[in-house]
């Protein structure tokens, strides 16, 4: 069976679609400026579960998801238009306002305006479609395929704390109902934080390159790059942010490891630079975790003495 992915790089190829390929589209907006817009569906019990969560916190949740693209490109967000699909037993009751409650939260804090969108109804599960469009300074947009041989490879935060929270989630453990580092796992992944900030200092300064945000994970996310750029890798695995908090489940260090290279939907940034250090007095969290190399679609990753390919392993939904 073909991956999602397959199957958008067959119809990019047969129908010449040379907008698509990045987080956001990037398109003309005037003079000065450019329009970045993304896309993003949610799928009840496929992407979240209503048992696992709030309806303000899945409100914020659907609108974090796509502005973490919009971060990815170097963009400001300004609008959003969100269409859902509603059954009726949440119809019904005060659901849908509770949601808009928590997405209003999120839009305001980042100055978002809601300007449309559709509603309809469902048989039986809760469905969205988010539109964000943000803006960026001419020609500015970091793309994913600005990525050359011998740039930085950095990360923004700790990895693998979301997929140590679905672990939790799907075993049965609440966040109301459990210890500290367990509620903070469960929180990277039913309260994640897009980089908005973070992503306009590297524009603002032209640190980076290239970029993504990590949200089918590391090691999948770290190839679309390098297939964007055509390029290869090489990571550090003793320099990779392991999420803390993951001592908290019972795994083994190298299974941390692992959960942060593949884990997704931590929606920190990834992404090249030509400086071989970057810090600010503001944002502390800035990992340098490996180099661009010249062997294009090769990813190693040095552990100790050993060089081993890594797979491109991740969230897929097919």
């Amino acid at each position: 069976m073909r991956t999602e992915f397959e199957f958008i790089d067959h119809i990019k190829k047969k129908y010449s679609l040379d907008r698509i390929g990045d987080d956001c589209a990037v398109l003309p907006k005037d003079a000065g400026t450019d329009m970045v817009v993304t896309v993003d569906m949610l799928v009840e019990d496929i992407d979240f579960r209503l048992d696992w969560t709030t309806p303000e916190l899945l409100g914020a949740k659907v609108l974090t998801v796509s502005l973490s693209d919009i971060a990815a490109m170097g963009g400001v967000p300004k609008w959003s238009m969100l269409s859902i699909g509603v059954p009726v037993k949440l119809w019904d009751s005060d659901f849908i306002d509770r949601f808009y409650e928590g997405w209003h939260t999120v839009a305001n804090h980042y100055g978002v305006k809601l300007v449309g969108g559709d509603i309809c109804r469902t048989p039986d599960h809760l469905v969205f479609d988010s539109i964000v469009a943000g803006e960026t300074a001419k020609g500015k947009a970091i793309l994913r395929s600005g990525a050359n041989p011998g740039d930085s490879i950095f990360v923004t935060g700790e990895l693998g704390g979301a997929a140590g929270g679905l672990i939790l989630l799907e075993s049965g453990v609440r966040f109301s109902a459990t210890h500290e580092k367990r509620k903070r796992l469960i929180e990277r992944q039913i309260r994640p934080i897009p980089r908005i900030a973070v992503s306009k200092y590297l524009a603002e300064n032209n640190l980076a390159t290239s970029m993504i945000d990590i949200s089918d994970g590391l090691s999948s996310d770290l190839h679309h790059f390098c297939e964007a750029s055509g390029v290869g890798a090489r990571l550090d695995a003793d320099k990779i942010p392991v999420d803390a908090n993951l001592v908290a489940l019972s795994i083994t260090s190298d299974q941390r490891v692992g959960m942060a290279l593949s884990g997704g939907e931590d929606f920190e940034l990834l992404f090249t630079s030509s400086q071989q250090e970057i810090s600010s007095p503001e944002f502390s969290q800035f990992h340098l975790i490996g180099e661009v190399t010249a062997n294009i679609g090769i990813v190693d990753v040095i552990s100790g003495g050993d060089v081993t390919l890594m797979p491109r392993k991740g969230y897929r939904h097919f």
